[in-house]
């Protein structure tokens, strides 16, 4: 069964707010990163290329949280802790994975066509993640 958003924080996914996703170190320690988000189909979606921490953590230990802040509100919050239901690779040749980081270069940019950070040789993989609570205001 999917959690319900609240829809007193509806706003924080439909905008294009900046999120933290926060996965955890083989250490156990967490490790946080900003990341670009979208709510679709039941899941949360964000996206990142092969070989980052975050996408190392996420092969060792499915758990995530996304901590996303309204920038005019500090009080108005939302934390999603969930857990990734699919796995999407653009190396195994699922091109879900570049249009992903396209659709949310859209979303946060307006450009429908990722430039990134300039590594032009990297391989996109896009997560769908499953909220397993909800918490905010």
């Amino acid at each position: 069964m999917a959690v319900q958003i609240p829809e007193n924080l509806q706003d924080l996914i439909d905008r294009p707010i900046v999120t933290t996703v926060i996965t955890v170190m083989p250490d156990g320690q967490p490790q946080a990163t900003p990341v670009w988000y979208i709510y679709e189909d039941g899941y949360f979606v964000f996206n990142t290329a092969e070989g980052r921490q975050k996408e190392r953590n996420l092969n060792r230990d499915s758990k995530v949280t996304f901590l996303t802040i309204d920038p005019q509100n500090q009080f108005h919050w939302i934390e999603i802790r969930g857990h990734v239901a699919h796995v999407f690779r653009e190396s195994e040749g699922q091109p879900e994975a570049r249009a992903s980081i396209n659709s949310l270069s859209k979303k946060y940019t307006g450009n429908e066509n990722y430039t990134g950070s300039g590594n032009t040789g990297e391989q996109r993989v896009k997560y769908l993640i499953e909220a397993d609570k909800v918490n905010g205001q």
